[in-house]
């Protein structure tokens, strides 16, 4: 291995397979199995796709062996680790995956792996391990393209930060309603609600477009017109929510009018010069996670003001 080599680091990032998972809910491979097939679910599928996956990991990480030092890191500890000013990030997994690591970067150029082509469509898969002769010297060289991914971030007023890639949420851990106090501009309202998302543009295909596809469909039931999300104003904005679009929008689930609520200020435009300010009245079980990462999340609770903006860092992911 060159100098130039021995200098320069990898980190690998991966996750557990859904056999993985089992196995340390039911000790053993065998208990695992034996629960699967109980239920009549076909357990070879489970093994190959734990198969394809870790062949995948030890192949990516040999090849890149070849051009530097590898650390290996899983899902779990990305949040903990702190990563080196020039380390070049490589995930290997579903999309999901890419989205829990480009939030805890600071601009390190990321490069997704599709494991399994033939199990995963993979939006922000482009390469397999076989591309990675091909585009890992041009990363080191800086000629590969990257695209630019605007990210979301969540500031708390006791000083806690939360980004997210695709998505925020803001509500209660569990079904109960959420209490809360929205601002956006010069309207302030009292709310009750189900929970606030919080969408990038990388996110416009996720959450958000289901939320709208919801929200169409029951105004569609309710008045018996067909309403589309294909044209008029909304059809020209969603072209211009890319994921490196100047904007994020929220929008307010099941919002429930009343005495001391309101249902008015239930989906909006935040930019850099109009961040979105919420204040929590919920006692307990008050959360703000993102990207659907539940176990690393913000507490919030009454009396705690989140401010959620544009981040001015951007993720950098490799096509």
């Amino acid at each position: 291995m060159s100098e130039d080599a021995l200098s320069q680091k990898f980190i690998l990032i991966k996750r557990k397979t859904r056999l993985e998972e089992l196995i340390v809910r039911y000790n053993t491979i065998q208990q695992a199995q034996f629960y699967i097939e109980r239920l009549g679910a076909d357990f070879s599928d489970y093994l190959n796709e734990n198969s394809h996956y870790r062949d995948a990991v030890v192949q990516t990480e040999a090849e890149l062996k070849t051009y530097g030092r590898v650390q290996v890191i899983d899902r779990e500890h990305v949040s903990q680790f702190i990563f080196g000013k020039h380390d070049i990030v490589v995930a290997v997994g579903q999309d999901g995956l890419i989205a829990n690591t480009m939030k805890y970067l600071n601009e390190q150029p990321l490069l997704g792996v599709n494991p399994d082509p033939m199990r995963w469509d993979g939006l922000l898969l482009p390469f397999t391990v076989k591309d990675l002769s091909l585009i890992v010297p041009d990363v080191l060289q800086k000629r590969r393209q990257t695209k630019e991914v605007t990210l979301a971030q969540v500031q708390l007023n006791d000083g806690q930060m939360l980004y997210g890639v695709n998505d925020v949420f803001v509500g209660r851990r569990t079904h109960v309603s959420a209490r809360y106090q929205l601002e956006l501009g010069n309207q302030i309202e009292q709310q009750s609600s189900s929970g606030i998302i919080i969408s990038t543009g990388l996110g416009a295909t996720g959450w958000f477009k289901s939320v709208l596809a919801g929200a169409a469909g029951i105004v569609s039931g309710a008045t018996k017109q067909k309403v589309t999300l294909d044209g008029g104003e909304w059809g020209s904005e969603e072209k211009r929510f890319s994921w490196d679009s100047k904007v994020l929008y929220f929008t307010v689930r099941e919002p429930f009018p009343s005495k001391t609520t309101a249902a008015e200020l239930i989906f909006g435009q935040i930019n850099e010069r109009q961040p979105l300010r919420i204040t929590s009245q919920m006692p307990d079980d008050g959360v703000i996670f993102s990207d659907g990462f539940e176990s690393d999340f913000l507490a919030f609770h009454s009396g705690v003001e989140a401010t959620i903006g544009i981040a001015a860092k951007k993720g950098q992911l490799v096509v």
